[in-house]
């Protein structure tokens, strides 16, 4: 199977290493552009390499793209991909306006092809784990607390480089937990409250963000989001639950004392956007939706755009 990958930064490098492990699976194009192509695709030993999207998903035999570039360009290139008859997976947000979201779910029914969002927390081990006792009635969710935190007072990226678009705490990495918490607790989530902090006075954007979403049957998700966090980044989830504590961060889990948990035993590989990529890939071949599609999903992007709506208004 033969794939298109757009996006040779931080992220896009590590699908490139996952689907490198996928058996029966070539990047035939590798698109970028801020210039990275080149040197990336040299490294991987892909054939192809262009600033084109257009360029990478005429390859011969190509039948699908990874999207791992910008948020505000997703929902182009995800509708260019699907009108040209190619499967698709875009990391998130698929959109960054509910409508542009609504509208790439109507193209992808029409088209009848694989679209997926890449909400990895569907996929790392440490939420599978959760996830499956949950299925089994040996957890109930009670309250999910979250902090997410970054030091982003410049416009920079995951590695320190400078970002050619700015990033976005709520469309983007709330979107992740307020995916996970519905997908977890398995019931929509029915009331939204969220507050913002001052605006950057040059990037414009909030800076720092709380979220509380609850569901029907009374679960919490409390989201704690920073871009002027001074410490290490990234995002630690605590599941309390009605028969024990557990916190998950990325691909490690410990219980409520912070003793690791053993979950070598829960999936195929210990890589989250790994197992992520294995559904993509594993959905196209056997003709199915794919977990995290984009009919799954559209239920975040519509808390999403309540909390906008709140935030826009305070």
């Amino acid at each position: 199977m033969k794939l298109c990958v757009a996006g040779a930064g931080a992220i896009g490098t590590r699908h490139l290493k996952a689907l490198a492990c996928i058996e029966g699976v070539e990047v035939a194009s590798l698109i970028d552009l801020d210039g990275k192509a080149r040197e990336v695709a040299a490294r991987f030993g892909i054939p192809h390499y262009s600033a084109e999207l257009a360029e990478g998903l005429a390859q011969s035999g190509v039948v699908a793209a990874v999207l791992a570039t910008p948020t505000p360009i997703h929902a182009a290139q995800v509708a260019e991909c699907l009108r040209r008859g190619k499967h698709v997976v875009v990391e998130i947000p698929m959109a960054d306006t509910l409508a542009d979201a609504e509208a790439l779910l109507a193209l992808q029914r029409q088209t009848g092809l694989v679209a997926m969002a890449a909400h990895t927390r569907r996929f790392n081990p440490s939420h599978q784990w959760i996830h499956q006792r949950i299925a089994a009635g040996e957890l109930v969710v009670q309250h999910l607390v979250v902090q997410t935190y970054f030091m982003r007072r410049s416009n920079t990226n995951a590695l320190g480089q400078p970002r050619s678009w700015t990033d976005h705490l709520l469309w983007h990495h709330a979107c992740h937990t307020v995916d996970l918490f519905a997908y977890q607790a398995g019931e929509p989530i029915t009331d939204v409250n969220a507050m913002r902090g001052p605006l950057h006075p040059v990037l414009g954007i909030a800076m720092d963000m709380s979220l509380q979403l609850r569901t029907a049957s009374g679960a919490l998700c409390t989201l704690s989001l920073s871009f002027n966090n001074d410490g290490p980044f990234g995002t630690v989830f605590r599941y309390i639950c009605d028969n024990g504590t557990f916190l998950a961060r990325y691909d490690d889990l410990f219980d409520g004392y912070d003793k690791p948990i053993d979950i070598a035993h829960v999936a195929a590989s210990p890589n989250g956007i790994e197992l992520q990529d294995r559904e993509f890939v594993a959905a196209i071949r056997e003709g199915r939706e794919p977990n995290a599609s984009f009919a799954q999903v559209l239920p975040a992007m519509r808390v999403l755009a309540q909390a906008d709506a709140m935030l826009s208004s305070s």
